[in-house]
Order: structure tokens, then C-alpha cells, then sequence
């Protein structure tokens, strides 16, 4: 077990200087490798004991009986909403059509995921100037740039998951399919930049709300007249377990332009 105390507050809470637990190699190396033959041996005496889907007791395959509104699972519904939802744009030279209304959400959304995700934390870590090694989780309104673009990233998914189901929303909604199709164009642009705008402000409002707390203390409900017939709530201060994970976070300066 690999443990290093917090030499500079010895308050409640684990911080990033903070590493308690077992390392990956060997202890979690070998929890792995041993769940693994574990699911190899029930997946194999399921598929030697158990009747798993026996196609054959729905009869032969007809084209003609295959129910309406089939759709992709949920880490693919994305993809099938952006197809859903790109423009017919196409372009002919030198005998070749390029079709990007397929290129755009099939190939290069799919890359740009992908390489968006890899590449975030050494883009932050550039930003911020942060060389730390880290092992614990920043609350989500001390980091609000990263948890804008988070829910910017959501809202962006649910869009195009909504995209992928145009046909359905239509048809128990009863309404056009081709106005919830431009309705949906339009805040897939729209949508995700105002959930990045609401999110980051909201984190720096919760901000200010641990700053007032933290500096003028919790309400008591308890009203105190002065001599002069004024009235006023009093407060009293945090206790530092209450305290300490509303100031444990270390304030990041972005690069100057």
C-alpha cells in the first residue's frame, strides 16, 4: 500500500498530494487478469448449457415482417442522427462524386471524437500550466471551462440522438418529420455554445456561493435586533470539516494572449 500524508493541513479529505491505495501493477494487474478468465468460464459454459437466443422458434427471416422503427444501440445512435441530420451536399469532379453528406457524420465525426478526447488533457494541462500529477477529482464547479465543455459535449449527443429518432418523435408526436428534422439542425449549431455559456456561468455562481459561505459562515435562522431597531441574521463560521472542501482547490491562471 502506498500512503503520503498531506504535510500541509491535516484536516479531513483527501487532496492531490494524497495517494492512498494499491498500484496498478501487480496488485490490479492480476484483479484483472483473474476477472477475466472468471468471464471467459461463465461466458463459455453459458454458450455450452443455455439456449441463447434460438432464432429458429421465430421461423425463417422475411423481409416483409420486420417491425418499424429499428435502431442503432445507444453508442452508435449518435452517428445515425448526424446522418439523419447533414444536408444532401455532394460534389462531382473528374468523374468522382464526393459525397460529404456521408464523409462529414460518418468518417470525420467519428475521427474528430476520438481525437478530441485524446488530445483535451494535454491541451488543459497546456493552458493551465499544470505539471502535477493529480489523484483526486476536481469539484465540477471549481473547474467550470472543463465542465462547460462537458455539458456542451452532452447536449451535443442528445441532439443527435434525438436526430436518429426524428422518425419516431414524429410519428408519436404526430408531428412533420421534416420540421423536427430542422428544428434539430438548427440547435445542434445553437444548443451546445448556450449549454456551455448556462454551465460555465452556473459553476461561478456555485463559486461565489462557497466564497460568501466560507467568509461570512452558515445562516443559524436565529434574528438579532440591535440597539437601534435594526434586524440581522446571524451567522456563525464553518467548521473546518464543513470548511475544508469548499477552499482545498488551487485557482489556475490561463495563458496571457
Amino acid at each position: 500500500v502506498m500512503v503520503q500524508k498531506h504535510t500541509q493541513y491535516p484536516g479531513p479529505g483527501r487532496t492531490n498530494r494524497n495517494v492512498v491505495g494499491y498500484p496498478l501493477m501487480p496488485v490490479y494487474t492480476a484483479k484483472a487478469g483473474g476477472f477475466f478468465f472468471i468471464v471467459f468460464g461463465v461466458t463459455a459454459l453459458l454458450a455450452a448449457l443455455v439456449t441463447i437466443n434460438p432464432i429458429w422458434s421465430y421461423g425463417p427471416y422475411s423481409p416483409t415482417q420486420i417491425s418499424a422503427g429499428s435502431q442503432p444501440d445507444w453508442y452508435m445512435l449518435f452517428a445515425e442522427g448526424a446522418l439523419r441530420l447533414m444536408p444532401p451536399i455532394e460534389f462531382a469532379f473528374w468523374g468522382i462524386t464526393l459525397s460529404l453528406n456521408v464523409f462529414i457524420p460518418g468518417v470525420a465525426l467519428l475521427g474528430a471524437l476520438f481525437t478530441i478526447a485524446g488530445i483535451y488533457p494535454f491541451i488543459e494541462k497546456h493552458v493551465t500550466g499544470d505539471e502535477r500529477e493529480h489523484h483526486v477529482l476536481d469539484r465540477p464547479r471549481n473547474a467550470p471551462t472543463r465542465t462547460g465543455l462537458g455539458v456542451m459535449a452532452i447536449t451535443f449527443y442528445v441532439l443527435l440522438v434525438l436526430g436518429g429518432s426524428n422518425d419516431i418523435l414524429a410519428d408519436k408526436l404526430q408531428l412533420s418529420i421534416n420540421d423536427i428534422t430542422n428544428i434539430i439542425r438548427v440547435l445542434v449549431i445553437v444548443g451546445p455554445p448556450i449549454a456551455f455559456w448556462v454551465t460555465k456561468r452556473v459553476c461561478l455562481s456555485l463559486q461565489r456561493r462557497d466564497r460568501e459561505l466560507v467568509l461570512h459562515g452558515r445562516e443559524t435562522g436565529r434574528i438579532v435586533r440591535t440597539a437601534d431597531g435594526k434586524f440581522f441574521e446571524a451567522h456563525e463560521p464553518l467548521d473546518e470539516y464543513t470548511r475544508w472542501p469548499l477552499v482545498q482547490q488551487e485557482v489556475h491562471h490561463p495563458l496571457a494572449l
